[in-house]
């Protein structure tokens, strides 16, 4: 049963999916959208490469190791771009650690 083993790091990154998708609808109620058109976009990409990963574990594929270090590498690149906007924005600011928190669950899933 892949999917209790793994419960932990499955709701992590339903948890980081739904940040982004939220930051990314705030960023688009912004007034400076344009400013925050790269963070939009990794906030799409970040959300999206969660799910697929927790659909992967929850089935015990066999390729989720592997999209797990992928996984981490666009949480960290959400968060790194979320980040720029975080003194401005609490949604920012508020994806970026829950991106942080994701890589860091996928690195220690993937070693």
């Amino acid at each position: 049963m892949a999917h209790k083993e793994n419960h932990q790091l499955i709701s992590t990154l339903l948890e980081c999916a739904q940040s982004c998708d939220h930051c990314a609808d705030a960023c688009l109620h912004e007034e400076n959208v344009k400013m925050l058109a790269r963070c939009i976009k990794l906030d799409f990409d970040c959300a999206t490469i969660c799910v697929e990963t927790a659909r992967m574990l929850s089935r015990d594929s066999e390729v989720a190791a592997k999209l797990t270090k992928v996984c981490a590498e666009i949480c960290d690149m959400c968060a790194e771009e979320c980040e720029k906007h975080a003194d401005m924005h609490d949604h920012c600011r508020e994806c970026a650690e829950h991106c942080r928190k994701c890589a860091e669950a996928c690195r220690s899933y993937a070693v």
